[in-house]
């Protein structure tokens, strides 16, 4: 099993503002593990298993790095059993939809932009 996927972010607070706050993940473990670092997991509200981990960058390489983290594809895959209601949850939330939903063989799907520029699918599936 992977545990976590580590996503980089410009702070840990902005990270947890956009994945808690707009898209209503829930806040797995905050830890502060000094010299300013923390260890912080979040996921979609009541999901098991693989966490994001939003790590601060540190360093222009990383900096660099931020919403470039799928070289310009789209870099995670969010399920939800009920599409309609996600997604206009999203929209009110704030969440920037580059396209339309559309329909797929594999479901309604729709590409939105996380608040740092990594792309993301808003799939329900078919």
């Amino acid at each position: 099993m992977i545990a976590n996927v580590t996503l980089l972010v410009p702070g840990y607070e902005a990270g947890i503002e956009f994945f808690c706050g707009k898209l209503g993940f829930e806040l797995v473990e905050d830890t502060p593990l000094g010299g300013g670092k923390r260890w912080v997991r979040v996921r979609p509200a009541g999901a098991a298993g693989t966490c994001l981990l939003l790590a601060a960058a540190d360093g222009e390489r990383q900096r660099a790095a931020i919403g470039e983290q799928g070289g310009g594809r789209v870099l995670g895959f969010l399920e939800t059993a009920d599409f309609d209601r996600d997604h206009a949850r999203f929209v009110a939330a704030g969440v920037r939809f580059l396209e339309e939903p559309r329909r797929e063989p594999y479901g309604v799907v729709a590409v939105f932009e996380d608040a740092f520029g990594n792309h993301w699918d808003l799939i329900g599936p078919a």
